[in-house]
């Protein structure tokens, strides 16, 4: 189906706890071909990366359904133009469900509309327009764009129905129930009040608490248990015992008793749960408001360019080579380079500073950034899923629905509590049933169900993912991508940030200062090493050969090019043997240097400048000055790192006198000059084996091993692809105070997974022991005092309705606390 290790994300529903979780994990990790699985509670999502390519999405449907839970859907309805008869809609309808993701399509001549039904996070929009496309026909519109109502989804409305319903219920119930007099109003009709409570519990029990026993016995099925299996068992004792008591209330049984009901009992708890679990569906969007605000600042249309004529299109139908024209103050629609115009570009969605970046020929523009007050062309160069923003869009949303491992310890413990909760619950019954008040059994039950309900490890599950969802999200506000929630926990760890020089602490843009030429002149040195370095990436040689072109010098071909990493290179020009590099690559080669020569390159480096020697067949001619200059923001970051208690330290292979003049500019005491890209990961590695916690930021190709070496990865966002591959996060804008951002984050982050660990956990602690009934000891003689009676009745047992509107209670806290990360200043 796909190619090896790809990874696709499902929306799965049916989850409530962090059992959930694990039987949706299991089950997925059991589908031959993938090779790792990992489910987010709060995104309610599947991250799923496959090995062999074997699996497919009905194969993974079928395994998450045979768990019990689903795969979300939504539906979508396209305007298809140019079909003109039946074989047209068989087209277009082939074309659609072949798509992958695509769960059914419909095709309609008449009205020209498709219906899709189709999984989000597998395809979307842009892919159902292209697949029509590609069959020969075009969607010219988009009806009821389902990504216009993300915000009040189905299942959220349907929880608000069931809720109100099934309070409003409990009320009536308990009104009836509170009310001397309600009894009377029963005596001339031909049956009791609690046959009138039993016809309105009902409809609360299997209409609106349907879902605990679908997925209850679901659970069961499979042998497993969840959150439901408890709301289910708790509610249902209730019920039936107050069922059993208003049929047989005459009976033996009751021993001319009062045979009292709790149908007030059953019906507060579901509605109190299925109220706790609307707050949470609310609660959980907010916390996705980052993502869909990204996806927010996607224009629709855009204007360009074809067979001469300037046409208005859907942004979805742009093709990669399209001539775009932006307007004073529209939104750049995708990425690319600027042809001819000229303006200033706000970029903050992207990097998060709000100063905006000037733009003119030849530099590259991003979708979804909005322009100022001049106008330009660029041609396309990336569209659809591979713009800049549909990549960041990627990331925080996997960053969203991975794993970290302190929720992986939660979700374990969680797998095992439900089980545990119910087997607590046994014990509990048959204690009180022998030892306790009488009525005994009444006492029984009801302490049984309050700690069944009391107990839901709702709060648990949701602790971790949703303060992970809501830091990710607000980290791309600042320009931070953080790939995954593991990274995000191991950066709160870190005490040493190892800084790369040129790129990350300079604008690595370096440029040629100064030439020293004693025997050659300057402008003939110059063309010889540009001509040499023509076939470099390196910043340096880009620099040399940028001033060569800028002084309109001709070049000499090269041939038998070679680099050599953090040294220099090798290259044959003119017919001879020319070597350009540091002290340390001309005497690799045999090149002796003059006394005047290194005393020269010597004062280059403590004016903070490289010195570039060039020399040819084997003497040396020359010395190169070239400067980088330093970031504005790089002394900030470097304090700012430090007044957090991190040590800065400079990795670079620039030579000790030059890397010395920039680390005292910034700051930084400690720094570790003339590198090879092995060197800086040996570095990183000896400082880790001295048990220091250590980010990398770099951005560089030859940062690449330190960076994967590092126990954070940083990559500044404008460096080569490699780095930012290599990295674990992403600073988009190049703005070395962001990693001082996301150190913050990251401690923030964790401060608010704790205090949700500690409240969930505690929470259940505490009020397990009250639910069994540990204060009845107290109360057992002199009776509850009257200030807790309401909560503790008569003899110290906790109230079922009151248990379950704690536990609704701790989930909402729980979410709340981490919502407060969207206010996150750093």
């Amino acid at each position: 189906m796909r190619d090896s290790t790809a990874q696709i994300t499902l929306p799965i529903t049916g989850m409530t706890c962090a059992a959930c979780v694990m039987h949706v994990e299991n089950a997925l990790e059991e589908v031959d071909g993938v090779q790792r699985v990992s489910v987010n509670l709060a995104a309610e999502k599947a991250g799923v990366t496959f090995g062999d390519g074997s699996a497919d999405l009905e194969t993974l449907t079928r395994a998450v359904e045979d768990a019990g839970y689903g795969i979300g859907s939504q539906k979508a309805t396209l305007a298809i133009g140019d079909m003109t008869c039946a074989a047209c809609v068989s087209h277009v309808e082939h074309a659609l469900a072949e798509t992958e993701g695509v769960l059914s399509a419909s095709v309609n001549l008449a009205t020209e509309r498709a219906s899709i039904n189709y999984v989000p996070g597998v395809t979307g929009i842009s892919d159902l327009r292209h697949a029509v496309q590609d069959a020969g026909y075009s969607v010219t519109a988009v009806v009821g764009d389902p990504e216009d109502d993300a915000a009040t989804p189905k299942d959220v409305r349907t929880l608000r129905v069931k809720f109100a319903f099934s309070l409003a219920i409990a009320a009536v119930i308990m009104a009836l129930m509170l009310i001397p007099a309600a009894a009377r109003l029963f005596e001339p009709l031909p049956f009791r009040m609690d046959f009138a409570l039993m016809a309105l519990a009902t409809p609360v029990q299997f209409w609106a608490g349907r879902q605990f026993y679908v997925s209850a016995w679901k659970a069961a099925r499979r042998l497993t248990s969840n959150m439901n299996t408890l709301i289910a068992v708790g509610t249902s004792v209730a019920y039936l015992y107050s069922v059993f008591a208003t049929i047989f209330a005459e009976s033996a049984f009751f021993e001319g008793r009062a045979a009292d009901t709790y149908f007030d009992t059953s019906t507060a708890i579901i509605g109190l749960v299925l109220l706790g679990r609307f707050l949470e569906a609310r609660a959980k969007n907010r916390a996705s408001d980052a993502v869909r605000a990204l996806m927010d600042l996607q224009p629709r249309t855009a204007r360009v360019e074809r067979d001469g004529q300037r046409i208005d299109i859907p942004v979805e139908d742009i093709v990669v080579g399209d001539t775009v024209v932006v307007r004073p103050g529209e939104k750049i629609p995708v990425d690319g380079i600027v042809e001819d115009g000229a303006s200033s570009v706000d970029e903050a969605m992207l990097t998060g500073e709000s100063a905006p970046v000037f733009k003119e020929s030849g530099s590259e523009v991003y979708g979804a950034t909005v322009n100022g007050n001049g106008s330009f062309r660029f041609t396309a160069t990336r569209v659809g899923p591979d713009t800049m923003l549909s990549n960041i869009i990627r990331l925080v949303e996997e960053a969203q629905g991975s794993k970290a491992p302190i929720q992986r310890t939660a979700d374990l413990v969680s797998a095992y509590f439900v089980p545990a909760v119910i087997a607590v619950a046994g014990v509990v019954f048959l204690t009180w049933l022998l030892l306790g008040p009488e009525p005994s059994y009444v006492t029984a039950i009801l302490t049984a169900v309050a700690v069944l309900i009391i107990a839901c490890p709702c709060a648990m599950g949701l602790a971790t993912p949703t303060a992970i969802m809501v830091a990710t999200g607000k980290g791309a506000e600042f320009g931070v991508l953080v790939r995954s929630a593991e990274t995000l926990e191991r950066a709160h760890k870190v005490d040493v940030a190892a800084l790369d020089k040129t790129g990350t602490l300079t604008m690595g843009r370096p440029s040629v200062t100064d030439i020293y030429a004693p025997d050659r002149g300057e402008e003939r040195l110059l063309a010889l090493a540009a001509s040499a370095e023509r076939g470099s990436e390196h910043p340096l040689a880009a620099a040399i050969v940028e001033s060569a072109s800028e002084r309109g010098l001709e070049f000499d071909e090269a041939s038998d090019f070679s680099a050599v990493p953090g040294l220099g290179v090798t290259a044959n020009v003119e017919d001879k043997r020319v070597v350009i590099g540091n002290l340390a690559m001309l005497r690799r080669e045999g090149v002796k240097v003059d006394g005047g020569m290194e005393e020269r390159a010597a004062d280059f480096s403590d004016e903070g400048k490289t010195p570039v020697f060039v020399a040819a067949d084997g003497e040396a001619l020359g010395v190169l000055a070239i400067a980088d200059p330093i970031k504005p923001e790089s002394e900030e970051a470097v304090r700012q790192l430090t007044e957090r208690g991190v040590e800065v330290v400079m990795l670079t292979g620039d030579n000790e006198r030059v890397a010395r003049a920039i680390a005292a500019r910034v700051g930084i005491r400690s720094v570790e000059s003339e590198l090879l890209p092995s060197d800086k990961a040996e570095r990183i590695a000896e400082m880790q084996a001295r048990g220091k916690t250590v980010a990398m930021v770099g951005d560089g190709i030859n940062d690449a091993p330190a960076l994967a070496q590092a126990d954070v990865g940083v990559a500044i966002g404008t460096g080569a692809d490699v780095s930012i591959e290599a990295a674990d996060i992403t600073l988009v804008g190049g703005d070395p105070r962001a990693a001082s951002t996301l150190i913050a984050l990251s401690r923030s982050a964790m401060r608010v997974i704790r205090q949700n660990l500690f409240w969930a956990f505690a929470y259940n602690v505490a009020l397990i022991p009250v639910a069994a009934g540990i204060l009845y000891p107290l109360f057992a003689e002199a009776g509850t005092p009257d200030a807790l009676r309401p909560i503790l009745g008569e003899h110290g047992f906790l109230n079922p309705i009151l248990a379950a509107a704690a536990m609704a209670i701790s989930s909402v806290t729980v979410i709340t606390n981490s919502l407060r990360l969207r206010r996150f200043k750093p």
